[in-house]
Parts: C-alpha cells; sequence; structure tokens
C-alpha cells in the first residue's frame, strides 16, 4: 500500500490550528511554568475546553476514541486513511514545539487516553471516551521491562481488588483516571498482565508524592500507591481472557499508539531547537548552503546539516508508523524505529544547539537548555533507546523475547 508524504488538506487545518496555540498560549507560559514546577498551568483550561467541542463534533484525535473513529470504519479495498493516529501525530509535533511539558498536561490527552484507544472494547470506548487518563507502568522494582509487573489485580467475584506501587506517572495527580498495568496471575507470566481503568479518587489510590525533575517540569510526575483497591471487572481493559499464546502481546499494543506519539513529541523539540539555532548562526554570519559540500563548509554548517537531516529521517519516519496504525497495517517495528530514531535525535540536537550558541544557548535567555532539560525523558520514557533497538532487532530477525533478550 502506497504512502504519499505530504500531509492532506484536512490535516494542513489542524496543524495550523495547534501551531497558534502552540505560539500564543504555550511558548508566552512556557518558562514561567518551568520555574513553578507543580503549578497547574490554568491557561491549558481553554484547550481542554476546545478539544472536548472538537471530541463532540466527530473529530478524529481529541479525546480517548480518537485513534480508534478510522481505524473502526469500514473502509473499501485499497482506500488509505488518514485518521486519529495521524491527527494525533501532528497535534503532538505542532503542540510540543511550544512546549512539551504544557502538552503533556492538556486536559483529557494523557498518554492513558492512547492507552483506552489501544485496548479498550468498543463498548468500553463508548463509556470511558471522555475521562483524562494518565498511564502508570513502570514500578520500583523495574523500568524498562514492562513484563516484570509486580502489580497484582485479584479477582474477587465480579471485582479485581488491585494491589501496587507505581512511579513516574505523567500527570498522575491531575488526571481524574489511571490505566495501571497489572497482574492478575503471576504464575502465568507475562500473557496476565493486563491494564485498568481506575478512578484517581478512588477508595484504595493515594499519590504518595510529585517528582522533582530535569525537565518537563510543567507536568506533574507522581508516584501512586494502590492499597486493596477495588474496581468492578468492566474496569479491566480489553478481554479479561488470559491467552498464554498469544503472550504479552495485548497491553503491548498500547505502545504501538504511545510511542509514535512520543516521537512526535521529540520531532517538536527537535525542530524548535534547530530553527533557534539556525537564527543564532545566522545572526553570527554563520552561512549554510544546501548547494555545497558539507566538507566546504564552517564546522557548525556541517553541524546544522547533519542535525537537519537526522530530524528529517525522524520526521518521516513517524509519519509512517501513524499512517500504518490508520490503515490497519502491524507497526510494532515502525513505531520502536520512529520513538528510537526521534528520541536520539532530539537529545543530540538539543544540546548541539546550546553548545554551538556558547553562553546564550546555556543562558536561560533562549529557551535552548530548557529544551535540552526536557528532551532527555522523550529518549527514556515509553521504553528506553535500548529497549526500542531490542525491539526492532526482535522483529527483523524474527526472534520471540525469549530468543533474543
Amino acid at each position: 500500500m502506497p504512502i504519499n508524504l505530504e500531509l492532506p488538506k484536512k490535516l494542513r487545518v489542524t496543524v495550523d490550528q495547534a501551531h497558534q496555540a502552540a505560539a500564543e498560549i504555550f511558548r508566552p507560559i512556557s518558562r514561567k511554568y518551568d520555574l513553578r514546577e507543580h503549578d497547574y498551568p490554568v491557561e491549558l483550561d481553554t484547550l481542554a475546553s476546545l478539544f472536548d467541542g472538537l471530541s463532540e463534533a466527530g473529530a478524529a484525535g481529541a479525546g480517548a476514541d480518537g485513534g480508534r473513529k478510522t481505524a473502526t470504519k469500514e473502509r473499501p479495498e485499497g482506500v488509505i486513511a488518514n485518521g486519529g493516529n495521524m491527527q494525533s501525530v501532528v497535534n503532538a509535533i505542532e503542540a510540543s514545539w511550544g512546549d512539551v511539558g504544557l502538552m503533556l498536561s492538556i486536559p483529557y490527552q494523557g498518554l492513558g487516553n492512547s492507552a483506552i484507544a489501544a485496548v479498550a472494547s468498543d463498548e468500553q470506548l463508548e463509556h470511558f471516551g471522555k475521562v483524562w487518563a494518565s498511564m502508570a507502568i513502570t514500578e520500583p522494582g523495574f523500568g524498562s521491562d514492562s513484563a516484570a509487573v509486580s502489580t497484582t489485580a485479584t479477582r474477587d467475584g465480579d471485582d479485581y481488588i488491585i494491589n501496587g506501587e507505581k512511579i513516574f506517572v505523567s500527570a498522575g495527580a491531575r488526571a481524574d483516571h489511571v490505566v495501571v498495568w497489572a497482574t492478575v496471575d503471576k504464575s502465568l507470566g507475562r500473557a496476565a498482565i493486563k491494564s485498568f481503568l481506575v478512578p484517581r479518587d478512588h477508595p484504595g489510590v493515594t499519590v504518595e508524592r510529585l517528582e522533582h525533575k530535569l525537565g518537563i517540569k510543567a507536568s506533574d510526575t507522581a508516584a501512586i500507591r494502590f492499597e486493596n483497591c477495588r474496581v468492578s471487572s468492566d474496569h479491566l481493559l480489553g478481554s479479561p481472557e488470559v491467552d498464554t499464546k498469544k503472550g504479552f502481546g495485548g497491553v503491548m499494543q498500547t505502545f504501538d499508539n504511545t510511542r509514535p506519539l512520543v516521537a512526535a513529541m521529540a520531532i517538536g523539540i527537535t525542530r524548535a531547537a534547530l530553527e533557534e539555532l539556525r537564527a543564532q548562526l545566522t545572526d553570527a554570519g554563520v552561512e549554510i548552503d544546501y548547494d555545497k559540500p558539507i566538507s566546504t563548509q564552517t564546522g557548525a554548517a556541517a553541524e546544522f546539516l547533519r542535525l537537519e537531516s537526522d530530524f528529517e529521517s525522524a520526521y518521516l519516519l513517524t509519519l509512517r508508523a501513524a499512517w500504518m496504525a490508520d490503515n490497519k497495517l502491524p507497526n510494532s517495528k515502525e513505531a520502536s524505529m520512529s520513538k528510537a530514531k526521534a528520541g536520539r535525535t532530539v537529545v543530540d540536537a538539543t544540546t548541539k544547539a546550546v553548545e554551538l550558541t556558547g553562553t546564550l544557548g546555556y543562558s536561560e535567555r533562549l529557551l535552548l537548555e530548557k529544551w535540552a532539560r526536557d528532551s532527555k525523558i522523550l529518549d527514556i520514557f515509553e521504553g528506553t533507546q535500548q529497549i526500542q533497538q531490542l525491539i526492532i532487532a526482535r522483529r527483523v530477525l524474527d526472534k520471540s523475547s525469549a530468543e533474543l533478550k
């Protein structure tokens, strides 16, 4: 199935609107909330109302059901779609160009919402599609090895009782619901890991603390404890059956949705940093010439051209992963490729931008140093650089997780 790399007209409108919000709302308050960690950005309530209106109007990409609107609609064979996944990606690029921490704080647009879209049944999606959900996976005992989940969900009649602790939960104190990964039977291994949607103010749910972080300070990051937290069985997202043949594939579908989104966040910051870097180099008299070999240009110009080529590669990989999801094509490898490339590129680009602009880049007079701090998490959460490369290798070599560790 061919892919056209030019964005369709309907998405250009989305890009223009998202960029306007980033330029007029996010950028002006970016430094303010970087310096006031854990303060809620009240300016985002306006955006929340906008997204709610888009959702009511049936726009893809607004709310938890955004990524499913196109995917579940039957289309004639051969018809190509650009739906909720692509719209979410281009939105994330533009919003993160403004400020990625603020982007992660937009009400009703949490990573948990993408998780709901990935694994919830149609009935659950209709019931839970309007919540604001964070996503709780990481625990004190593990980071990237999601199969090591030790939080338990014990069946008790028509309910499940959840016990465990989750850390580094983005929007964990602000979102009204939490998507929790827990095992329903430790003896059955990875296949028994399920995701549950739990109201944050539910009995047995305690926000233990908020983390102080290197970057994305506008986004709250919480540690949450679940102690004899009882939820009804309909809060288990997707099928309750434990399929040992399918293994870990069910809940891992979540990452096929969220990894291109994280890649999009990285692309937004990378573009912002390269735009600022180019402006500063131009002011300093550095010429960047696309018609001359890199070897004949200054070191600063050659470095900029290298970073720009990496940016283009990450951008195209991310569009491909989102496009495949919209067109019902398996995209696990492509999702990891986009996340790996974009995560590595944004750290490289923002760090080099600080270096090449010297003392100005290291100061708070520009946002470059902030973008360098914000960028590191994008190469870590939703699976580290090393985990992405491992997943890609498994897909390319056709090896299972047991065969290639």
